[in-house]
Order: structure tokens, then sequence, then C-alpha cells
């Protein structure tokens, strides 16, 4: 199946919640630098002129990067070489001006859960020049154990089927997991069980504190027949509404959708191995085959920078080109 770049026609946001709050970045460009200033969120393309603009920012603040759906051990015409796109991935972290204090992978690190695959996956990762937080994606949920291949590796000090949280400079960081007992076209889910321990763990959290949220299915409603959204999500969202900065981001949709609804940012990850089409522009989602030489175009991570200046936060898109 080949599709061009396109973004969802009006019926096809009706699925989308809030349209008015809806970005649908184009194909092209690729990760995303986060400026959190005040807490605020604040996008900027990583194109020649938002990477100076990135080199002046990561000078003085913090910054953390995202990167997401790496899928090692993927093999057909969508990209048959997912672990170069990948090393492609970690040269453009290498390459940053300053590096980032930490690295937040947000799920699908493997596309089958082998051991082989997660080996694979570390080999490449372990180039990275800050530490990893992970969280599964519904793709290393698939071993017999049910995520136990993925839980032996990453899962340390987790709760439950591996969700945490951490602080650190002056951020609050919660991990979220939603694919457990994944069913494709159906909408994920967080359980009862981690919503209390959701709930446990933000009563800890002066609502001054800015609050960045990572799990791999959207928390909200994107496209409700292709199942990307998670079902119980809006009793977690009611819970960050108090807090006056909550960045939420995801992976799993390998595109870029951004909204805002008051102080909480949604924004979704392009993944670094294939693309997937716009909601509701194709029969069904999955991996969606372009030209060989525009692949990189449509590959790309997330970088997020923090200051404690008067500036919004920022958010910087970059391809692999």
């Amino acid at each position: 199946m080949k599709i061009g770049p396109n973004t969802p026609n009006d019926e096809q946001r009706q699925g989308l919640g809030r349209r008015e709050l809806l970005k649908c970045s184009a194909w092209a460009g690729a990760g995303i630098l986060w400026v959190m200033s005040g807490g605020i969120p604040r996008a900027f393309a990583l194109d020649d002129a938002g990477a100076q603009l990135a080199a002046s920012k990561l000078a003085t603040n913090f910054s953390f990067l995202q990167i997401s759906d790496t899928h090692i051990g993927f093999n057909k015409e969508a990209n048959p070489e997912p672990i170069k796109t990948l090393q492609l991935a970690v040269d453009k972290v290498i390459a940053l001006p300053k590096k980032p204090s930490l690295i937040l992978h947000t799920g699908d690190i493997t596309h089958l859960s082998k051991p082989a695959e997660f080996d694979t996956a570390n080999e490449v990762l372990k180039g990275l020049p800050s530490q990893v937080h992970y969280i599964p994606g519904e793709h290393d949920m698939l071993d017999e154990g049910g995520g136990k291949a993925y839980l032996d590796r990453y899962g340390k000090g987790t709760k439950g089927s591996g969700w945490y949280s951490f602080d650190d400079h002056g951020v609050h960081f919660i991990a979220l997991i939603n694919v457990v007992n994944f069913q494709a076209g159906h909408e994920a889910s967080l359980g009862a069980e981690q919503l209390k321990w959701l709930e446990d763990d933000l009563r800890a959290v002066s609502t001054s504190t800015p609050v960045v949220v990572f799990t791999h299915i959207p928390l909200w409603t994107i496209y409700q027949p292709w199942g990307w959204g998670t079902e119980d999500g809006d009793q977690a969202i009611a819970m960050l509404r108090k807090y006056g900065s909550v960045t939420v981001l995801n992976g799993h949709i390998h595109q870029i959708i951004q909204k805002v609804e008051g102080n909480i940012t949604f924004h979704t990850a392009r993944s670094t191995a294939y693309p997937q089409p716009a909601p509701g522009a194709a029969p069904a989602p999955g991996p969606m085959t372009v030209a060989a030489d525009q692949l990189r175009n449509y590959l790309g991570l997330t970088e997020v920078v923090a200051s404690q200046s008067d500036h919004p936060l920022a958010l910087i898109n970059s391809t692999l080109v």
C-alpha cells in the first residue's frame, strides 16, 4: 500500500476530539525539541533555523529526548532495515550540541518480543549519551509470559505491569502502561490498580510542579475505529487537570498529532522504523510504504528542553534526513 503525505479531511477529523485544538503536523520534519519554560509548551520545527534555535536553548536549559517505536525485528517493505534507521536516530542525538539529561523510550522497542530483538535494540541504544527510561508497547508484550521478557529487562523497581515515576530537574515524570491485554481495533486501558497508584503518586506532587506523563498508546482518543486511544484515559487526565503544566507524550501511531487542552499538552511521536497512515486515511492502521528515498522524511524523534525562564516550553520536530 502506498499513501502519499496527507492530513485528515473534515470527516476524518470528527473522530479526533476537539478539532479547534488539534494540530496534525506535516509528514516532513522529525523529532521534537520540548523546551519546558515555566511549564508551558511551545513547538519549533527542527529544520536548519530550528536547529540553531535549539542550540541556543540547549546551551543553558534542562533537556530530555523522546524516542519511540523502534520495532527492531520488523522486516517488511515499509522498512526492511529498522536497525539502520534507529542508528541514524542515535547518531542525531549524539550530534546534539548538548546531550539530553535523560531519554524516554515510549514503547515498541521490538516487533515480536524476541530475546534477540531486545538484544539488538540494546546494542544500538547503548550508544545514546544519556540514561534511557523505558515503557513497553504492545509489540513488547507478545512473549508467552505476556510481557515477562520486557519486565525482566526493564521492570526493576517498577510497579504492577511496569508503571513508575521519578523526578528530575524539578519535573515529575510518570510512566503509565496501557498495553496489557491489548486488542487490535479496541482502545487501550490503564486499569483500576494503576489509576489508584497514579492518584496516590500525585498526592505528593505540588500543583506548581511541571508534570510529564509518558505512555505508549495515546491517553486521549485520536481515532476510535482504530483503537487509537485509552478508554479510561479520561480518569487519568482528570487527575492531572489541577497541575499548572502537564505534558503527555505517546508513541504507537507513528506520526505527530498534538492537542492542547487547558494546561495539558498531548503529543504523539514519530517512529524510527516506519510511518502509519493518518487517522481514517486507509482501511486500517499498519506499516505505510513510501518511496525508499523518502522514508527518512517520515521517521524521527522528540526532544524536550526545560528552563525556569519566562519563555514557554518548546517542541522541536526533526526527521532522520
